[in-house]
C-alpha cells in the first residue's frame, strides 16, 4: 500500500504542480487513494520531496535526484535550467542558482554521493560544496558542470 501510494506521489509530482500537502490529498483523492495530512508529510520526507521554483515564479514538490543503476545522476529539468555559474576556489566549489533554487539543488548534489565532496551547505541563491583539497576541488567543478549543462 504505501509503496504504491507514493510511486503514485511521485507520478502526481510530475504531472502537476502541487505546491501543498492539501494539493497533494486532494489529487491523491482523485485517483481514489485516500490519506491523512500525517501520512503525506511522512511521505514527503520519506520520499525527499523538496519545493523547486517553477518557470512561472511558483513553487512546487520536486524530486531533486535519483540515480539510475550505473549511478549517473537523473535530475529534474526545474533544478538543471535553475543553474547560473559554477566555480571552483581552493577547495570550496561555489554553485550559483536562481533564487530559491539552491537547496534543493543541494539535496540534489548530496544525493549524488559523490566521495570528493566532504560536506554542502546551501543559502536562497548559492550553494557551498567543500572539497577534500584544491585539485580534486577543479575535478568536482568540471563534473558537475558537466551534470547540469554549464560552461
Amino acid at each position: 500500500m504505501k509503496n504504491s501510494r507514493q510511486k503514485k506521489i511521485l507520478e502526481l509530482i510530475e504531472l502537476y504542480d502541487i505546491d501543498t500537502q492539501e494539493t497533494l490529498i486532494e489529487r491523491l483523492s482523485e485517483v481514489g487513494i485516500s490519506v491523512t495530512q500525517t501520512t503525506i508529510s511522512r511521505d514527503i520526507r520519506e520520499l525527499k520531496l523538496v519545493k523547486g521554483m517553477t518557470g512561472k515564479g511558483t513553487y512546487k514538490y520536486i524530486v531533486p535526484g535519483v540515480k539510475k543503476e550505473n549511478n549517473t545522476p537523473v535530475l529534474n529539468s526545474a533544478l538543471t535550467d535553475a543553474v547560473i555559474k559554477i566555480e571552483a576556489a581552493k577547495n570550496i566549489v561555489v554553485i550559483k542558482t536562481f533564487p530559491g533554487m539552491a537547496n534543493a539543488l543541494c539535496v540534489c548534489v548530496d544525493t549524488l554521493e559523490h566521495p570528493h565532496i566532504v560536506g554542502s551547505v546551501a543559502g536562497d541563491d548559492t550553494v557551498l560544496l567543500v572539497i577534500k583539497d584544491d585539485e580534486t576541488a577543479q575535478m568536482v567543478e568540471e563534473k558537475l558542470k558537466g551534470v547540469f549543462g554549464v560552461k
